[in-house]
């Protein structure tokens, strides 16, 4: 009996080894499609949301700078040295009260002096008016008699005034800031003892364009928010509107009061400004990330029924088919059989609206209570089977802030 040549042997080897890994590989690729049949259909996950209405009232924006009705950076004319100190630093004031008087002995003294003269004038002249009348004196000596007296008057009330200067009082009634001069400290003339400001009311001064001229107008309520005070909004009307717009920018400065019984906003401050304008409207507003834009148009994705969207679908084919239309081309129309019961996406061409912050009003397209995707949405077509998840939403704030850093 002749022995096997060893090439067939190897030959034998090299087939049995190839049908063990074909086979294994083969298996475990049977096994992979039957998993992912029993997964089912793939699922996409989205978030959503319903669609509902909000009433939008149009509102102008602008910033604003803050400042006091009245306010002042109170100083001496006269220069002198601080005699004695009346206020407190932070002290309300009524307007006229003393708060500051620099050294006036000798001005006293000299204005006392001044005084004694021109009472001396008076006697004079009226002793020389009654001799004038029995004809003991001349007309030229009645008037120069008469004309020192004025004189010692006037000079008399010059020095009233400069003893006066020396006590700086409160123009007006405010809250005083932080003191800057001490007791016993020389003044120049001009020098700043100490801000005053009126703080209740304050003004807020902004500019807007031109073309609101026609929305605005003197005691239209306006708000204001301060990122200082984040929680507060301070309500008020419109003082005053520029007469001229500014021909570089073609802006108009509008002063608005703002009631502030707490002192809370102070000067130099900025403030966020918004004057509604118009009659509120309502509408259909979705975060703007639910729309998809491209150069067809807008759309979004509506979450429906596999069942509920095959109907509709029979039924537009249907109605092509009685109206004599080529039937549309389906794009579900490759998917897998889905229960009825399935969340699929459903695409719908929308007409949208004005913005407001993250929203977007929609005028056409879908309607209250509709759900609809508001992201995942690159991932979809029509017939998609999608699965929900809202843990994480798109951000859907009217009046969105930038976050703290």
């Amino acid at each position: 009996m002749k022995r096997a040549r060893p090439w067939l042997i190897m030959i034998a080897i090299v087939i049995a080894i190839v049908l063990v890994v074909g086979g294994t590989w083969g298996f475990n690729l049977y096994k992979m499609i039957q998993g992912f049949k029993a997964q089912g259909v793939p699922k996409q996950t989205v978030s959503s949301l319903k669609v509902g209405f909000d009433e939008w009232r149009p509102e102008l924006t602008a910033v604003g700078s803050l400042r006091a009705e009245r306010g002042a950076d109170l100083s001496s004319e006269v220069a002198g040295i601080v005699d004695t100190i009346q206020f407190k630093s932070g002290d309300d004031v009524k307007a006229g009260q003393l708060l500051l008087q620099l050294r006036s002995a000798d001005d006293v003294a000299h204005l006392e002096s001044l005084k004694a003269n021109a009472a001396l004038a008076e006697i004079n002249y009226n002793r020389d008016k009654a001799q004038f009348t029995a004809e003991a004196v001349s007309q030229s000596v009645l008037d120069t008699d008469a004309a020192n007296l004025r004189s010692a008057k006037a000079q008399a009330a010059e020095q009233q005034a400069l003893v006066d200067k020396k006590f700086v009082r409160a123009p007006f009634a405010g809250h005083l800031g932080i003191r800057a001069v001490d007791l016993g400290q020389y003044l120049a003339a001009g020098t700043k003892m100490v801000t005053l400001q009126q703080l209740d009311p304050i003004y807020v001064d902004f500019s807007l364009p031109q073309q609101n001229l026609s929305q605005i107008g003197v005691g239209q309520k306006v708000t204001a928010l301060s990122d200082t005070f984040p929680d507060l909004k301070f309500e008020g009307v419109i003082a005053a509107i520029d007469p001229q717009v500014d021909t570089d920018t073609r802006n108009v400065q509008v002063r608005a009061e703002l009631k502030n019984p707490e002192h809370k906003l102070l000067p130099g401050m900025y403030a966020n400004v918004t004057i509604e304008v118009g009659q509120a409207t309502r509408y259909l507003t979705l975060p703007q990330n639910a729309i998809t834009f491209n150069p067809y148009g807008e759309t979004v994705f509506i979450v429906t029924t596999a069942g509920k969207l095959q109907s509709e679908q029979d039924a537009k084919a249907k109605a092509e088919a009685q109206a004599d239309k080529p039937a549309a081309k389906d794009s579900a129309a490759a998917t897998p059989k889905l229960d009825d019961a399935q969340l699929v996406s459903k695409q719908v061409f929308v007409t949208v609206g004005p913005i407001r912050g993250d929203q977007i009003a929609i005028l056409k397209g879908v309607n209250e209570g509709d759900e609809v995707v508001t992201s995942g949405q690159l991932k979809l077509k029509t017939g998609t089977a999608i699965v929900i998840n809202n843990t994480v939403q798109p951000t859907n704030d009217p009046n969105p802030k930038p976050s703290e850093q």
